[in-house]
């Protein structure tokens, strides 16, 4: 528990660092027609105010507090399960099962903040009558249950839960792999040199591999009404169509801009804190 609350607490940081990609990703991929990060950039400090790069970080400090604490919480619980029960180290497949359980499990609970952090980063590119306008994360969920239904903050929920298993995977497992590989083949000792590789290549595969169910997500969790909205499979297939391939990936540098360094802050820390909690605790 002494491990988890910190993780959390650190990760909540990082998000404070990394949210003004949060917005520029999210506005990119809600926008159909092609753009690029600097014009993003330039539309929101011309057109709104310095301020609007950091929109919805209630949601994104919520979304941490929730989705951060149960998946890290449940991997790492896993993982010590694993050593008490068994000598040899899992292998990739045991380490996948472990992040799918921890991310799925994390993501449903993190859902209705997604939900708001996916609104409140794009409210801005709205016109004006057309702006929710919401206050702060929990004026949005008394909203969005009082004019769209308590069901609408689980909105999108299957994309989330599905890009949370592929996001868990890449980064949990394959950190866990890359760090194995690196070690024994480079020859180098535990340190946080390996820990700063090994999370710099697990951010970058994390971020190829869960943009089109990032996407797909977002697309989702922004649409108005309270009609029954389309899913994940349905979603992919009208983007694919509509702006092509490649568009599935739309938003990628930000996104990696804002994973990378999250991944590698993130797991260097998550190192250290666990060390410190086997010498303390174990």
């Amino acid at each position: 528990m002494y491990n988890t609350i910190h993780i959390k607490n650190y990760s909540m940081a990082a998000t404070c660092v990394v949210h003004p990609m949060d917005v520029i990703k999210t506005r990119i991929q809600v926008q159909k027609e092609k753009t690029s990060i600097l014009n993003v950039i330039a539309s929101i400090y011309r057109e709104e105010s310095i301020l609007k790069f950091y929109s919805g970080l209630s949601a994104g400090l919520l979304r941490q507090a929730t989705y951060t604490t149960v998946r890290l919480g449940i991997y790492n619980q896993l993982q010590e399960y694993w050593k008490l029960k068994y000598t040899t180290k899992p292998n990739f497949g045991t380490l996948a099962l472990m992040a799918a359980t921890a991310g799925a499990s994390g993501a449903f609970i993190g859902t209705p903040a997604e939900v708001v952090l996916v609104r409140m980063t794009s409210d801005g590119r709205l016109p004006k009558e057309q702006r929710r306008n919401y206050k702060n994360v929990f004026n949005a969920f008394a909203r969005i249950a009082k004019e769209e239904g308590v069901t609408t903050l689980w909105r999108g929920s299957v994309a989330t839960m599905g890009r949370a298993v592929i996001v868990n995977i890449s980064q949990l497992a394959t950190y866990s792999q890359a760090k194995f590989l690196i070690a024994t083949k480079m020859d180098m000792p535990e340190s946080v040199e390996l820990h700063f590789f090994a999370s710099m290549l697990s951010g970058f595969l994390t971020t190829f591999n869960s943009m089109p169910f990032d996407i797909a997500k977002t697309r989702i969790q922004t649409l108005k009404g309270v009609g029954k909205p389309p899913g994940l499979i349905t979603m992919l297939i009208t983007i694919t169509k509509t702006e092509g391939f490649l568009a599935l990936w739309k938003g990628f540098w930000p996104t990696y801009c804002k994973i990378g360094p999250h991944t590698v802050l993130t797991f260097i820390i998550n190192e250290q804190i666990a060390n410190l909690y086997r010498w303390y605790f174990m």
